[in-house]
C-alpha cells in the first residue's frame, strides 16, 4: 500500500495533483482544504495517501494532515459512502468542523455536499457519532464531555444530554455526581 508520497508538485487543480517522486508521477485526488494549503507547482510536498483499489483501477487520495486521512477513512467503511463522496465531504467541511457537526448532531453541514440527504447524513453522525465526535463537544457550553459520553451510552441522545447537563447547579462538579442529576432530570 502506498502511505506516503514525498515529492514534487508537477501540477494540480481542484480535484487532483501530479507528484513527481524519483521521476515518476503519481495522480493523487485531494479534498478542497488540501487543494487551498497546496504550495507552488515546483516545490516539494508530502502527502499521507490512501489507496484505493477496485477491479482494475488504483486510485490514490492525498491529505497534507494525518487527521485528515483518518477520518476520510472512517467515512469509506460507511455503506454508501465512497471515496469521492468521502473527499467531496471533506472538501464543503474541514476535519474540525466535521467532528464538531457529529458531535452535535448537526445533519444540515453534511447535507450541502451533492448526493447526500438528511437520511445519510444522520447515517453518518449516527455510525461516526462514537468514533469521533464526543471529544468535539462544544467546551464554550461548559458542558463536561465525560458525562456526555457516559449519558449517550445509555441511550439518551446528545441534545437531551447537553439539556439536562445544563440545569445541573455549578457547585456540582464530579462527573459522579453531574451523571446522577442528569439521570434524574432525564427521568421526569
Amino acid at each position: 500500500m502506498i502511505s506516503l508520497l514525498n515529492g514534487t508538485i508537477e501540477s494540480s487543480n481542484d480535484k487532483f495533483i501530479i507528484i513527481d517522486v524519483g521521476g515518476i508521477g503519481y495522480k493523487v485526488h485531494i479534498s478542497g482544504d488540501t487543494f487551498k494549503n497546496l504550495p507552488d507547482k515546483g516545490n516539494k510536498i508530502k502527502l499521507y495517501t490512501y489507496l484505493h483499489v477496485r477491479e482494475n483501477i488504483l486510485d490514490l487520495f492525498g491529505f497534507l494532515d494525518i487527521q485528515e486521512m483518518e477520518v476520510f477513512e472512517l467515512l469509506i467503511t460507511i455503506s454508501g459512502i465512497g471515496p469521492k463522496g468521502a473527499l467531496n465531504i471533506l472538501t464543503v467541511a474541514s476535519v474540525e468542523t466535521l467532528k464538531r457537526a457529529i458531535a452535535n448532531e448537526e445533519s444540515e453541514i453534511l447535507t450541502k455536499v451533492s448526493g447526500i440527504g438528511k437520511k445519510m447524513a444522520e447515517k453518518i453522525i449516527l455510525e461516526l457519532k462514537n468514533k469521533i465526535g464526543v471529544g468535539f463537544i462544544d467546551e464554550g457550553m461548559g458542558i463536561d464531555a465525560e458525562a456526555i459520553e457516559a449519558l449517550t451510552s445509555l441511550g439518551y441522545k446528545l441534545p437531551e444530554a447537553r439539556e439536562a447537563l445544563k440545569k445541573i447547579p455549578k457547585e456540582i462538579d464530579k462527573i459522579e455526581d453531574k451523571i446522577k442529576e442528569a439521570l434524574k432530570l432525564l427521568g421526569k
